[in-house]
């Protein structure tokens, strides 16, 4: 994948978690961490999970220790302090992506899974796969919307190449 596609996706991954954000702080107080019928048990949750794993593979990308012996917070980050922090990593992502050259895109990085086990992937791998992996955590926040009930932003990549105008396109 080239770094330019790799940008792109960081750029959309960053749109839709500043909708997403938006949409939460709009929503009647408590509802973001309210508990709900979902695997992380609440909105706020759901989305420092995601931050967590940015992170952990943030680490793994400047090849250090993350210090995680969890995929998500001891307890729910308020929704400013995770937003801040989302926006910190996404701009950290972007910035890394930015300065990334063909042959280390797809160099292969070592690295323990929290849960154990040994893991390798490539730098664009671990790129992609945190946009995938927001992209997929976000659809539990957005059906969590419909039990508040509320309706979520529309989040799809077609919307983003619509809406927002794409660099070096």
């Amino acid at each position: 994948m080239s770094c330019r596609h790799l940008l792109k996706l960081l750029r959309y991954r960053a749109w839709a978690d500043g909708l997403i954000y938006d949409a939460m702080a709009a929503l009647p107080e408590g509802a973001a961490a309210a508990e709900r019928a979902t695997v992380f048990g609440s909105m706020l949750r759901t989305l420092s999970h995601t931050w967590v794993v940015d992170d952990i593979f943030r680490a793994h990308l400047e090849g250090r220790p993350h210090g995680y012996t969890s995929r998500n917070t001891a307890e729910p980050l308020p929704l400013d302090e995770l937003r801040r922090r989302q926006q910190a990593i996404n701009a950290w992502y972007l910035d890394y992506a930015a300065a990334l050259d063909p042959e280390r895109a797809v160099e292969v990085v070592r690295f323990q899974f929290v849960g154990g086990g040994e893991g390798q992937m490539s730098r664009e791998e671990m790129i992609l796969h945190v946009v995938n992996h927001a992209t997929y955590h976000r659809g539990f926040v957005a059906d969590m919307f419909y039990q508040v009930p509320a309706r979520p932003p529309t989040t799809d990549l077609p919307v983003f190449l619509r809406d927002v105008p794409q660099e070096g396109a």
